[in-house]
C-alpha cells in the first residue's frame, strides 16, 4: 500500500495537479509494477480541499470532510490517467458511490482486481467524515492484506525535530509504534498507527523526491525510517 499526501500531486505549483509531478509518480509506480508486485494506493486532497482547513474557517465539519473525500476522487482519476497513457492498467475504486467515474469499493473486488495485477487506487477515504486519509489507508491495508504500508513523503524518513527549521536535526531509522504516539511524531495521525500497530503491519516512511524509492522499499532495501513492534 503506497500513501501519497494530496500535495505530493501539485509539485512546486501549491495548488492542483502538476502534469510533470504526476508523470513521475506514475513512472514510479510502473517500476514496482514491473517487478510484479501487487500494488495499490490511497491519496489525499490536500492539493484541492483541505476538510479541516474548511472547518477551522466555519464550515460544517462533515460537509468540509466530504468535500475533501471529492478533492481525493479528482486526484485518483488525475493518477489513473496518467498509470493507463504508461500502459498499466488501473481501477479506481471509491468509497462514495460515482459509478460515471470509479468502481464503489468492494473488498473482494479490490483484491480481484489486485490478482490480475492492476494497479489499484482507493479514492473518498474511508467515505466517513472525521476519518483522515491516513486512517483510509491503515483500514485498506487491513482489510486487502497488504504486508507493507508505504508512506511517501517530501522528506527522507521520520526527525526527531522538523528538518525544515532545525538544520540539527536526525533521522530516526527505527520507530516503535509506541514511541511515535508517546512522542506525537509526524508519520500518520494516531488512529492510523493505533490501528497499525493492533494489527502488526510495518510502515515505511521514504521521500517521494528521491526516484527509485518506491522501487527500492518494496525491494526490501533499508531506505527512510521503519515503524513496527519493536522500533
Amino acid at each position: 500500500m503506497l500513501k501519497l499526501s494530496g500535495e505530493a500531486l501539485c509539485g512546486d505549483t501549491g495548488y492542483g495537479v502538476d502534469p510533470e509531478t504526476l508523470r513521475t509518480i506514475s513512472s514510479e509506480v510502473g517500476e514496482v509494477h514491473a517487478l510484479g508486485a501487487e500494488i495499490c494506493l490511497v491519496i489525499g486532497g490536500g492539493n484541492i480541499f483541505r476538510g479541516l482547513r474548511g472547518s477551522a474557517q466555519g464550515m460544517d465539519r462533515a460537509s468540509a470532510d466530504y468535500m475533501g473525500m471529492l478533492a481525493t476522487v479528482i486526484n485518483a482519476l488525475a493518477l489513473q490517467d496518467a498509470l493507463e497513457k504508461l500502459k498499466i492498467p488501473t481501477r479506481v475504486l471509491s468509497a462514495l458511490e460515482i459509478r460515471e467515474v470509479a468502481e464503489p469499493y468492494i473488498r473482494r473486488r479490490a483484491m480481484r482486481h489486485l490478482e490480475k495485477k492492476r494497479v489499484v487506487i482507493f479514492a473518498a477515504g474511508t467515505g466517513n467524515p472525521y476519518f483522515s486519509t491516513d486512517t483510509a489507508a491503515a483500514l485498506r491495508s487491513m482489510e486487502i492484506g497488504a504486508e507493507l504500508l508505504v508512506k511517501a513523503t517530501k522528506v527522507e524518513g521520520v526527525f526527531d525535530k522538523d528538518p525544515a527549521i532545525h538544520s540539527d536535526a536526525v533521522l530516526l531509522r527505527r520507530l516503535s509504534y509506541d514511541r511515535v504516539l508517546a512522542e506525537r511524531l509526524a508519520v500518520m495521525d494516531s488512529t492510523a498507527i493505533t490501528l497499525c500497530r493492533d494489527n502488526k503491519l510495518p510502515i515505511r516512511v521514504c521521500s517521494l523526491k528521491q526516484h527509485g524509492n518506491v522501487k527500492r522499499v518494496v525491494m526490501g532495501e533499508d531506505v527512510g525510517t521503519l515503524v513496527t513492534e519493536e522500533g
